[in-house]
């Protein structure tokens, strides 16, 4: 379910660990590939920013 929702086009916060740091990214959801495993996400300026599924802590 959680993955089906992902797939809406609007924007989220992520919390996420990245090098055993916790990061806050916002943006809006670019793509969800499954084979790779990782979260795409835009930023306002337009930026596209890979995060790993595994890593991923709330997604609001």
């Amino acid at each position: 379910m959680i993955l089906k929702a992902l797939k809406k086009n609007k924007h989220v916060t992520v919390n996420y660990y990245e090098n055993g740091l916790l990061q806050t990214f916002k943006g809006k959801i670019q793509n969800l590939n499954l084979t790779d495993q990782t979260l795409s996400l835009r930023d306002e300026k337009q930026n596209i920013f890979s995060i790993r599924l595994s890593g991923i802590k709330e997604i609001y």
